[in-house]
């Protein structure tokens, strides 16, 4: 077993740094930890943002943060990658995860804090850098479709399920795979957002990513929600976009009615009927 530090010696470690750095003017503590709602457990980041006087000394400067907070284990600084372009804001982040398990998202600053409402606890405050911190008790939870966010999720969701079956006539998995799980499925997590949302009077956030759905989904429609996920064998795939748009069709009617919306079941009947076409190979060549 590895032992880990507690959060109380993590934040203890963090404020100490500030008190003993004159260059450190407030620390501030953001995501999961900082949000009253957020279900908490041992895997969650620490994510720190440093007002600073200047962010140079800091630049990259891994000496500096294994000093403080410990040997490093893996890192990864997005103002020094290629891959990922730098948005030249001024920020210097280190995203890193320690030797004892306990990552911290270090983010170093000079730029004045601007209130968003977004959730946020004041660590530390030198100067009162931090007096205008304001977190919103509802930030992260769902809001409700208007009538025309509702009408074009279901329209994108129904109108790229032509490019999964294509991609599946074809033979191109890699094609199926990204069309069916990132941008058809971004339209079935919206939806089950908003779904979830609605039995909860909006008073809920999904997580990132749709992390809290089986917390919020009955049990049935949880169980469906995951039989659309396949693996990589054409029969299992179609048998997962079926699952895929009897979900969504279930729900988004539900939401429909709950709202007082249209439901294009055009849409949905000839989308189903133009893939089961397809996957039958009943489509005569017409080259």
């Amino acid at each position: 077993m590895i032992k880990m530090r507690t959060e109380q010696e993590m934040f203890d470690t963090v404020i100490n740094t500030a008190k003993e750095d004159e260059r450190i003017l407030a620390v501030m503590l953001n995501g999961s930890r900082s949000d009253p709602h957020a279900v908490k457990d041992v895997y969650q980041d620490y994510d720190i943002v440093y007002f600073v006087t200047d962010v140079k000394p800091f630049w990259n400067n891994t000496k500096w943060l294994e000093e403080k907070f410990g040997k490093i284990a893996v890192m990864q600084t997005p103002e020094t990658m290629g891959l990922i372009p730098p948005d030249n804001d001024g920020k210097f982040v280190f995203l890193t995860i320690f030797e004892d398990g306990n990552r911290i998202d270090l983010t170093i600053t000079s730029k004045p804090y601007v209130d968003n409402g977004e959730p946020a606890v004041v660590l530390f405050d030198k100067t009162g850098v931090l007096a205008q911190v304001n977190p919103r008790d509802d930030f992260w939870f769902i809001e409700p479709p208007t009538e025309k966010f509702f009408h074009d999720c279901c329209n994108e969701f129904w109108w790229c399920l032509n490019n999964v079956a294509k991609g599946i006539a074809r033979d191109e998995l890699p094609y199926v795979m990204n069309m069916f799980n990132c941008v058809v499925r971004e339209m079935l997590d919206k939806m089950t957002e908003w779904y979830i949302g609605m039995n909860y009077d909006f008073r809920v956030s999904a997580g990132k990513s749709g992390k809290y759905f089986k917390k919020y989904l009955p049990g049935e429609l949880y169980k469906m929600y995951a039989a659309t996920y396949s693996d990589s064998d054409y029969e299992n795939i179609w048998k997962a976009v079926f699952k895929a748009c009897e979900l969504f069709r279930r729900i988004a009617l539900e939401i429909a009615q709950r709202f007082g919306y249209g439901y294009n079941a055009a849409e949905d009947e000839n989308m189903m009927n133009y893939m089961t076409i397809i996957k039958k190979g009943m489509f005569e060549n017409g080259i």
